[in-house]
């Protein structure tokens, strides 16, 4: 019987995503626990942008209150923009992650500095705010694009994930980094062999993410309910998200 439950969201509607995503959960996990891999029902089929970001956050808060009503111990957001991470935190009692923060946070703990590999150009600027909102500007020394949308990674002609590794491999030469962080979580299964063929630390956030969920609560620590990730003022919630209520 698992000892501990992580709740892992994949925060786009692609099944094959979602499967990806729970495999790299799963091979990170101790053996007491239980990853559940879920997506929502609704929404966009991949995150790129800032307009994908609002519609996927409102995906996440449904599914963490899911969560929190089935009994999970924690909760990971399994995009590397981390989208509704802060909102996500008020409705939750347990540790609810995001794979940037994550893989950034553990990427600083192995080296004094990282390099980020994510899909399209335009998300590197996503990235490049999380960096500095997570306090780790200095620590970033480059971030990297593949020119490759995030779905490219799930199809079966390896493009994608080749681009990754030559990305990897320009990061080590170029950028005097001690580590590289994947920037997407359709990246997630990669990082091991990267690791090994690089001879340097290639960080995935899913698996840093429930590394951190179990530490969180193997040390009863869960979301801070004081200040402003208390729960939200009691309010209805009326049309189309009445179902957060």
């Amino acid at each position: 019987m698992s000892s501990l439950c992580i709740q892992v969201i994949n925060p786009n509607t692609t099944q094959s995503m979602t499967d990806t995503i729970a495999r790299a959960a799963r091979a990170a996990a101790a053996p007491t626990t239980e990853i559940i891999a879920v997506s929502p029902a609704q929404g966009v089929p991949s995150i790129e942008g800032h307009a994908d970001e609002a519609i996927a956050a409102l995906g996440v808060l449904e599914q963490v209150k899911r969560g929190r009503e089935q009994g999970v111990d924690g909760h990971i957001i399994a995009c590397f923009g981390d989208p509704g991470l802060l909102a996500a935190r008020e409705l939750a009692n347990g540790p609810v992650i995001g794979i940037a923060e994550a893989a950034m946070h553990m990427a600083t703990l192995v080296a004094t500095r990282f390099s980020v590999v994510t899909t399209l150009p335009r998300t590197l600027i996503i990235a490049r705010h999380l960096v500095r909102q997570y306090g780790f500007t200095h620590h970033c020394a480059a971030l990297h694009a593949i020119d490759l949308p995030v779905l490219a990674l799930e199809e079966s002609r390896g493009l994608a994930q080749e681009k990754v590794r030559s990305r990897c491999l320009q990061a080590q030469r170029e950028d005097g980094c001690g580590a590289i962080v994947l920037g997407c979580g359709g990246m997630a299964t990669l990082a091991r062999d990267l690791t090994q063929e690089l001879g340097m630390p290639v960080i995935d956030g899913v698996g840093a993410a429930v590394k951190m969920v179990e530490s969180l609560v193997s040390l009863g620590l869960g979301t801070s309910k004081y200040g402003d990730l208390a729960f939200p003022r009691e309010k209805k919630i009326t049309g189309a998200f009445q179902h957060l209520n």
